[in-house]
């Protein structure tokens, strides 16, 4: 019998010693050397980090398709991003349209550079103004002859590296300066930069170019012609909000070939934009109401990330000529 009383006593060490084993092991586990918990079981779910909140980034201008239901001769834009320079934007980014009132933004800004530190008289500075906020021929004209008309146009070319402009041929008249969209966001991107009117003029113009006034029916006269519209539409206020939009549109109805020369020009601190077109007046010569609202659908479709708020302007159609 001794034999089974030894065997029994062995079986029972062998348990006891288990039971033993087990709270020392556990012990370990639990802890410096404790495996990661999976929602606290066994201690040390305090000591796992929470991931931190990420912020989303704030709505800018980015190259994106854009699709546009458009019925005309010629349609076109180009987007530059300020921080890296790259122009992107439509295949015949590289076609031209007569600039029409868009270019005054540049005739300003190059008087103004000439103009250096001597003092801006009130009649130049009331020109300066109505040249940007109504659009204003006259004063864009007096300020172009004060540059010396044609010299005016190479030095934009010159300074603000332009590779596709062409000067009218005829008294280098300024509305008729074939410039396409990628030249167009090379002139903002000069304005923008200082390049146009200098390191003293620059918040200024920068400045009239944010109180442009006047939607598209208030087109009274050659002196007050109503431009803030297009480009500006078509932003939410998600991007608006950030810091101002120096806004300047050129539209003018040719009789010559029977179509609506529209330009739209944004220049914001990151990018600046510019949408170009022609299109049919004879079914409505009075306004460039279709070219407002494709410079605001071609704004819309660019705004990265699209938050609800951007989509205030129909994409397509745009609308009837």
């Amino acid at each position: 019998m001794r034999p089974r009383v030894t065997l029994v006593l062995a079986i029972v060490a062998v348990l006891i010693g288990g039971v033993m084993l087990v709270p020392a092991a556990y012990a370990r586990l639990s802890g410096d050397d404790a495996l990661p918990s999976l929602g606290g079981i066994g201690g040390g779910a305090e000591n796992v980090p929470a991931p931190a909140p990420t912020t989303p980034p704030p709505p800018t201008l980015a190259d994106a398709p854009v699709s546009v239901n458009f019925k005309g001769q010629f349609f076109s834009w180009a987007l530059m991003d300020r921080k890296t320079g790259k122009i992107t934007g439509a295949p015949n980014m590289n076609r031209t349209n007569s600039t029409e009132s868009m270019i005054k933004a540049w005739i300003v800004s190059d008087y103004l550079r000439q103009l250096g530190d001597k003092p801006l008289t009130a009649q130049r500075k009331q020109q300066v103004v109505t040249a940007i906020r109504d659009s204003n021929d006259n004063s864009a004209e007096a300020l172009y002859n004060a540059g010396g008309r044609k010299p005016v146009l190479d030095r934009l070319i010159k300074l603000c590296k332009l590779t596709d402009t062409k000067i009218y041929a005829d008294k280098a008249k300024w509305a008729y300066t074939q410039m396409s969209p990628r030249d167009a966001v090379r002139m903002g991107d000069c304005i923008g930069d200082g390049t146009a009117a200098g390191k003293k003029w620059t918040p200024f113009v920068l400045g009239e170019m944010t109180k442009v006034r006047g939607g598209v029916a208030d087109q009274k006269s050659v002196t007050v012609q109503g431009g803030r519209w297009g480009i500006i539409d078509g932003l939410p206020t998600e991007i608006t909000a950030q810091g101002p939009v120096s806004i300047k549109n050129g539209f003018t109805m040719l009789w010559a070939d029977g179509n609506w020369h529209v330009n739209c020009l944004a220049v914001a601190d990151d990018w600046t934009l510019a949408v170009m077109m022609r299109y049919p007046g004879a079914s409505n010569p009075k306004t460039p109401a279709y070219g407002a609202k494709v410079c605001a659908s071609v704004a819309t479709q660019l705004v990265t990330p699209q938050p609800g708020a951007a989509l205030k302007v129909p994409q397509q159609p745009v609308g009837k000529l």
